[in-house]
């Protein structure tokens, strides 16, 4: 799996995808990740071009007034373009624009994405947003990743890639340990049997101890019997 993230802050990700599973993942080479930046595709000014660092603008006032700023569509549509021609089935491609108002991610769009799509454009907002044109120019599908509302779509966008990797086979070592796949309680036990803090002992649920599967599998599921 590919994942091509358009952001203006690629560097983000940097701590987060190069740590831990989803960095063997890339050693295996299960997915790889491409990043592009909106501001690459902005030409400076006469002015601009003065400076060492111009600072290169990808944001304007919204039409009809209101407060912040919007992210220009140009910038994000040649960064957009840019990804899919790394992409070599485009219809293997899917393009997602994170939204607070878009459809409700979790596990099991996860899963339809990783069977149906080789590659997944990722486009992250800022500001206020961007301009509708570049979804409806793309035919973007917007995604949220919970009802609230952050400063960019770089968070999500590593939410939806970590769910994402969890599903190729190969990427976690147990392919079975994935807790979506498993009848888990959200009570979980290790040693030791019996801790004690501050005096007092709290153990590890005698069922757990037993060596009974049956009994095991039913006090997951939630029947569980009270605690001595």
């Amino acid at each position: 799996m590919n994942f091509h993230v358009i952001t203006l802050f690629p560097n983000a990700f940097d701590s987060y995808i190069n740590e831990s599973i989803l960095a063997r993942a890339q050693k295996k080479k299960k997915i790889k990740f491409y990043f592009y930046n909106p501001r690459d595709y902005v030409k400076p000014t006469e002015k601009q071009k003065k400076h060492d660092k111009p600072y290169l603008r990808v944001d304007d006032k919204p039409y009809g007034g209101g407060p912040g700023m919007i992210m220009q569509a140009l910038p994000v549509i040649k960064a957009v373009e840019a990804a899919l021609k790394k992409v070599k089935a485009k219809k293997k491609a899917k393009i997602i624009f994170l939204s607070p108002s878009g459809k409700q991610f979790d596990t099991t769009y996860a899963k339809t994405v990783e069977k149906k799509y080789t590659d997944i454009v990722i486009v992250c907002g800022r500001y206020e947003g961007i301009d509708s044109r570049v979804s409806e120019i793309f035919k973007a599908e917007d995604i949220s990743v919970g009802p609230f509302v952050l400063t960019g779509g770089e968070l999500p966008a590593m939410i939806i890639a970590d769910c994402v990797a969890r599903q190729i086979e190969g990427v976690l070592g147990n392919f079975d340990s994935r807790e979506e796949e498993r009848i888990s309680s959200s009570e979980m036990y290790t040693r030791p049997e019996v801790l004690i803090y501050k005096g007092k002992k709290y153990k590890v649920p005698k069922v757990l101890l037993s060596g009974n599967h049956a009994k095991i599998e039913e006090w997951r599921r939630g029947d569980k019997p009270p605690r001595l």
